[in-house]
């Protein structure tokens, strides 16, 4: 790969790639250093949200949009608490801002949350040697300028491939959400979830107990759900045994259930499909997926690494697939046979990004209100 001219007139910052390649750019955000697994999200808009989304925990960012920052950051426009994203790679970071309702430039907000960053990276050249070489670790520093150090730091990262991720961004304690009244009682598996997720839920009347991700079945049941929801989150699916049980459990309660994301991927190892790292994931905010049901196609956020084996997914007898990727064909959504349970691997609630699939909220709180009935 061609690398870029080095700035002058500002402080260095220097992105090393777990393949040997070296990219010279401007610090940005804070002063440091930081490490994790490089990935590319080809949205637009709604650089916050991707920020603070827990499914990103332990990965550094390449936004593809060119001007990241130009409407700055708003408290509300957030997924969770902090930013989890490890590092922040962009064409242009802007640390002037236009939406009159910001409360921070970008500068400010990464700095705020200890976030290290990069600019003046061709952005285009690096997410084409992503998607062709595939996902790899990487090292972004603006206080060390040694190359033959950062090699060191970076040979320590671990891969994503068998990391327990979901555990760290859980919540500590169960929380409540909603109205309490509401017969629609719904136990949240929280292993990452969106906060726009439970909004979505409680948009609908539900009433919402969210508990750590290892809690047990039987405090789940102590709070005597009508439905179950299997969060999003990070890290590697297959590494999660303790979920995998749970999610079993709960399956065989046989009462309505709903996983997004990481809890779709749960839902499938729960039932002996495997999951597989792919090679350079789907995150954006314009990915097509085919419902199968009705042939109607959805324009998807998606933020995933790892996905459903698909042969073993048609090979399962008590599982039918219910969306299909259209770019890759990739598996998007299953349901079981013998379960009122269902999945998909993208994001319905979509916050930023279109609400195609939305609907999927009400279908699930409508199959708990018929069991209600």
């Amino acid at each position: 790969m061609t690398q870029p001219h080095m700035p002058t007139g500002s402080q260095i910052a220097i992105l090393m790639l777990e393949d040997g390649n070296v990219f010279y750019g401007k610090a940005f955000g804070k002063i440091g250093t930081t490490t994790g697994e490089i990935c590319f999200n080809t949205g637009m808009t709604g650089y916050q949200e991707v920020f603070t989304d827990p499914s990103y925990t332990g990965q550094i960012i390449i936004m593809n949009n060119v001007h990241i920052g130009n409407y700055g950051t708003f408290a509300k426009d957030v997924e969770s608490k902090t930013v989890k994203i490890k590092g922040l790679i962009g064409r242009n970071l802007e640390d002037r801002f236009s939406r009159y309702i910001a409360d921070h430039s970008l500068q400010e907000y990464l700095v705020a949350q200890n976030i290290v960053a990069i600019e003046n990276v061709d952005t285009r050249a690096l997410v084409a040697h992503v998607r062709t070489k595939g996902a790899m670790n990487c090292i972004i520093s603006s206080e060390i300028l040694d190359e033959v150090k950062l090699k060191e730091e970076l040979a320590k990262v671990p891969s994503m491939e068998g990391l327990e991720l979901a555990s760290t961004v859980s919540t500590k304690e169960a929380f409540t959400m909603g109205d309490e009244s509401s017969p629609v009682r719904i136990a949240v598996m929280d292993f990452g979830t969106k906060l726009n997720i439970l909004q979505c839920m409680v948009d609908r009347g539900a009433y919402l107990k969210v508990f750590p991700a290892k809690t047990k079945i039987d405090e789940l049941k102590a709070f005597s759900p009508a439905g179950y929801f299997i969060s999003n989150g990070p890290g590697d699916p297959a590494s999660m045994d303790y979920a995998i049980e749970t999610v079993k459990a709960i399956v065989n309660e046989k009462k309505p259930t709903f996983g997004i994301c990481l809890g779709h991927q749960l839902l499938a190892l729960a039932n002996g499909i495997p999951t597989f790292k792919m090679h350079h994931g789907h995150r954006g905010l314009n990915h097509p997926v085919k419902n199968l049901a009705t042939g109607l196609c959805e324009i998807t956020t998606q933020n995933h690494g790892f996905a459903v084996d698909a042969t073993a997914v048609f090979n399962t007898a008590n599982v039918e697939v219910t969306h299909v990727n259209l770019n890759d064909e990739s598996i998007e959504g299953i349901k079981l046979k013998d379960r009122p349970a269902f999945s998909v691997q993208y994001h319905p609630e979509a916050t930023p990004g279109p609400h195609d699939s939305r609907y999927l909220f009400d279908d699930f709180v409508n199959m708990i209100k018929s069991t209600l009935n």
